[in-house]
Order: structure tokens, then sequence, then C-alpha cells
């Protein structure tokens, strides 16, 4: 199997093959840096630290929010508390928001896409 540079987008749901070494492997494409997958697509999410999250950062998942039910928020190595102003848009929405370290959120996202469940995942990248 040959593997792929990712471009920046690719269109379909896709686990997380690979993560890891500050970037991830999926759709047997690899990619140094965050990514954000929801229901139309993976594409580069150009955050590399929890601090850097924002409203605008996470707006593809609103924008597909009629198709989301879980954003998986994987936010690094360590754990912090996602505030309001980050958590009640998508709760208003109909979204819900768990933050939790990217290796487990990337494990979360396979499981869920595996289940077929309406879930979009933004990773941060770690080593």
């Amino acid at each position: 199997m040959v593997e792929r540079r990712f471009d920046g987008f690719v269109p379909g749901r896709h686990q997380i093959d690979a993560f890891g070494a500050g970037g991830f492997r999926f759709a047997e494409m690899s990619h140094r840096g965050s990514i954000l997958a929801t229901p139309s697509g993976v594409r580069i999410w150009p955050v590399a630290s929890f601090a850097e999250v924002s409203l605008a950062s996470l707006q593809p998942v609103l924008d597909e929010a009629e198709a989301i039910d879980f954003l998986i928020l994987g936010i690094g190595r360590e754990i912090a508390f996602l505030p309001a102003a980050l958590r009640d848009p998508f709760k208003a929405v109909g979204i819900t928001v768990e933050a939790m370290a990217t290796p487990a959120a990337a494990r979360t996202y396979n499981v869920l896409v595996g289940e077929e469940r309406r879930v979009a995942a933004a990773l941060i990248a770690v080593d």
C-alpha cells in the first residue's frame, strides 16, 4: 500500500489509523499537524495547542451541525476544562462536546465512527 500525502481535505468519514509523532494517518494518507474530522471529510486544523481552540477554528463543525451529535475534542496530552464559551454554542445546536487527551479522543472517535454514530473530532497533534 502506498501512502499518499494529505493536501488539506479528503472527503468522507475515515477512522484514524495512527497518531503521534506530531500527526495522524487516515485514509491511506498522513498529515503532520492537527486535523478536524466531520461527516463531510477530514481537513487540516490549524491549531497546535488548547489555547488556540476557538469557535472560529471549530466553525466547520457548526456548519455541519445537522449531521453531528457529538464533538470529540482532543486537546493534546493534558486535560483542561472546556469553558462555557466553547461548549454552549454547540449545546445550542444539539451537539454534545467531550474534551479529553488526544490519544483517548482518537480512540473514542474511531469507536463512534465504527458504530456509525453522528460524530466529529477536532484533534490536536501530539508527539
